[in-house]
């Protein structure tokens, strides 16, 4: 399995980087993942307040997908979430999709709809997250949950949706982009990115250096590799993020760039 290193880290927002493992500390990491939401969140309103049905019609950056399938999974996304803090509050089961199939059937069968409707699908799942988040008290963001195959605690469910919103505006190619991410959160988009990939088995071996807009840097090492590893890919934040995501080349970056696997 592959590892995450991180050598001299720099101060992140406090609640990612304390223990989160008591409620306060769970609690503390969810309002500043609701707060960066609200501002992804205002960007995708914003871009889908534009669309006509022509462009929901036409192609996404996403294989096989059209605009249409990018807004659908947007509002299923959230309503999968949901349940997730449904199950967070209750302490009961509630699935973030019941299989993959129904998942990718829900998906297909909003895709033929005018822009009008997608709009208000996409407005209405939004709302509906965050008046479930708005009823965990602080210990039910301390509670476990499984989505994807993962156990997670739940305070980690406004982070999750916040990468969300942020990588598939990109993929609807539309406008925002990468560079359009605000620079306090890339850092902690990054550290995410990063830490998904300590799960991956496919993960090759390699360093980052990543340069933040504010001018420090950070050094990363991913898999087993170590201080007298491979050299380290080095570069901007933004085009860091957006290669190991899969929404960029890599073009921007220096050093020996490994094959990634695709980002999931």
């Amino acid at each position: 399995m592959a590892e995450l290193h991180l050598s001299h880290p720099q101060p992140l927002e406090e609640s990612l980087v304390a223990p989160r493992t008591s409620v306060g500390g769970a609690a503390a990491s969810a309002a500043a993942g609701l707060r960066a939401l609200e501002v992804a969140n205002r960007a995708l309103l914003e871009v889908v307040e534009s669309l006509d049905d022509t462009v929901v019609s036409g192609p996404s950056l996403l294989p096989g997908w059209s605009r249409a399938h990018v807004l659908t999974h947007l509002a299923r996304n959230a309503d999968g979430l949901v349940n997730l803090l449904t199950w967070a509050r209750t302490d009961v089961e509630h699935p973030m999709y019941q299989s993959a199939a129904d998942r990718n059937a829900d998906i297909e069968e909003g895709v033929d709809r005018p822009a009008r409707l997608l709009g208000e699908d996409v407005r209405a799942a939004t709302e509906r997250f965050d008046a479930a988040a708005a009823g965990l008290d602080e210990s039910a963001w301390a509670a476990q949950v499984v989505g994807r195959g993962r156990t997670f605690q739940a305070d980690e469910i406004p982070w999750i949706r916040q990468r969300e919103v942020w990588i598939h505006l990109v993929d609807l190619d539309v406008g925002p982009g990468i560079d359009d991410i605000p620079d306090d959160q890339i850092e902690l988009m990054l550290v995410d990115v990063i830490t998904r990939y300590r799960s991956r088995d496919d993960a090759p071996r390699f360093g980052l250096r990543v340069e933040f807009a504010d001018g420090t840097e950070r050094t990363f090492f991913i898999g087993s590799a170590t201080d007298d590893g491979p050299p380290a890919v080095r570069g901007k934040a933004k085009p860091v993020l957006g290669w190991l995501i899969g929404r960029g080349d890599g073009a921007e970056l220096l050093g020996t760039l490994p094959a990634l696997p695709e980002w999931d």
